[in-house]
């Protein structure tokens, strides 16, 4: 089974892009099912069809469902957090403390993953298309397995009691699930959609860093909406279009120049009428793929860490796709490297061969940030 997340800036057609890719699978005789993590929760729209939490038809060997994250809140979470509280103020915390300690923020899109990892093992899906939402909360989503399991950890003495030590071992399980089925890149990548303007496209570049930095891999991105070519059309309208054509043409050159290197762009021409509905879908979907698979796609992925012995030194490379004007920030905690990237930052465990060693600096290249290492005397 494969999964696609695809996600990009609100407004860009993310979810129009999923659920073409979706009707294109479904077409090609593959058991599809398109689930929106959005909480705007426009795929029933996109399909023109009424779509509700649990999988329902929306044509041949195509399914469609919407997840409403506040409803799992309410049936799952707040059974623990009610647990939690009780114990932890059992076991002399004050009340307002245990209240405090067992919120979580990005519950709801925890869940909401986990919603969808719960379908992708009881259906007979042999592929699930994810229509995330907007790129900000999608990283944090994608972010919240790795960080939740080291939440679960700091809660204190909570192993005394039974009850709540099964339920949070059970949910810490549930959340390691989730992490595993994020960073397998066999099963599940990400595909990222723009428009192509300067601002959408240094979001995507940011993006793709942000998403290295977590071990998730980006097998392609969509250019979506790029203006029609007017051809030997005269006028100003035709003149218009032409250098609107050009400007568009140059961000997608710079965006290929800024880290999309070894990854599948494809592109998609605006429309005139809004893409509603499974033949203006498939319409989308031979354009964006034609007779090749929508599964196909470069995942450009490399191990994060790669230890490059020189004569100068031992240096540490950090695998990650860097804009020219990305802000980058390394600190040592331990035994780990803290590596902060235009603000999202991750702790990144030290080969064990390099743990004695002193961080002394760094410089960037192609392939990401090289780190000098100095051996200890």
């Amino acid at each position: 089974m494969r999964v696609l997340l695809f996600t990009g800036k609100g407004g860009v057609g993310k979810t129009t892009l999923a659920a073409a890719t979706g009707a294109c699978l479904a077409r090609r005789g593959r058991k599809t099912l398109v689930v929106s993590t959005d909480p705007a929760h426009s795929l029933a729209d996109a399909v023109g069809s009424p779509l509700g939490d649990e999988p329902s038809e929306v044509g041949s060997f195509l399914y469609g469902a919407q997840i409403d994250a506040r409803t799992l809140v309410d049936d799952t979470w707040e059974t623990l957090r009610h647990e939690l509280t009780t114990a932890l103020s059992g076991l002399g915390l004050d009340a307002l403390d245990a209240e405090e300690l067992t919120v979580l923020p990005g519950v709801d899109e925890l869940l909401s993953l986990g919603q969808v990892r719960r379908l992708a093992d009881e259906g007979p899906w042999e592929n699930i298309v994810v229509d995330c939402g907007p790129t900000a909360e999608t990283l944090r989503l994608l972010a919240l397995p790795e960080a939740v399991a080291g939440y679960l950890r700091r809660l204190p003495a909570w192993r005394s009691v039974t009850r709540v030590a099964r339920s949070v071992d059970r949910f810490a399980a549930h959340v390691e699930s989730l992490r595993a089925l994020l960073t397998d890149h066999e099963t599940t990548t990400v595909r990222l959609v723009l428009t192509p303007e300067r601002v959408v496209a240094a979001e995507t570049r940011r993006t793709l860093t942000a998403l290295a930095l977590r071990g998730i891999a980006v097998d392609g991105v969509v250019v979506n909406r790029l203006m029609p070519s007017p051809g030997w059309w005269r006028g100003a309208a035709a003149s218009w279009l032409r250098t609107r054509r050009a400007q568009q043409e140059q961000v997608i050159e710079e965006l290929r120049d800024g880290g999309l290197t070894g990854r599948t762009l494809r592109t998609v021409e605006h429309r005139a009428v809004e893409p509603v509905g499974m033949e203006a879908l498939l319409e989308i979907a031979d354009e964006l793929y034609g007779k090749a698979s929508p599964l196909v796609g470069d995942v450009g992925a490399a191990p994060l860490l790669e230890t490059v012995e020189a004569e100068s030194g031992v240096y540490l490379r950090i695998v990650l796709p860097l804009a020219k004007d990305s802000t980058v920030r390394l600190a040592r905690v331990d035994d780990d490297l803290a590596v902060t990237v235009d603000g999202f930052r991750r702790l990144v465990a030290l080969p064990e061969s390099l743990r004695p060693y002193t961080l002394t600096g760094a410089e960037s290249d192609a392939r990401g940030l090289l780190v000098h290492l100095e051996s200890p005397l």
